[in-house]
């Protein structure tokens, strides 16, 4: 059942993404950083409750990619602000 649903939700959550203009996909992005801190928050959760070194590994690993989206996603919306910012200031974030 959870594999079931687990493919619907990727197969809907790729239809809604192809659906959205391209203008849109950097601030969609910056969105979904609060999303993917509380996926690092349960991730934190599930390595602090694990109870095999395999559960502790896949949680950890899950935290780290967790991470590197919300780390990217702030990049992004850094570039992405610093383009409405006056030219003399544009060096500084």
């Amino acid at each position: 059942m959870l594999i079931i649903v687990f493919v619907v939700s990727g197969l809907v959550g790729y239809w809604a993404i192809t659906k959205v203009p391209s203008l849109l996909h950097t601030p969609l992005m910056s969105g979904t950083n609060a999303i993917s801190g509380v996926t690092v928050l349960g991730a934190l959760v599930a390595a602090a409750l694990a109870v095999t070194m395999s559960s502790t590994i896949l949680a950890l690993a899950a935290m780290a990619l967790a991470m590197v989206n919300v780390v990217g996603g702030f990049l992004v919306t850094g570039r992405m602000l610093a383009m409405f910012r006056e030219k003399k200031n544009r060096g500084r974030m």
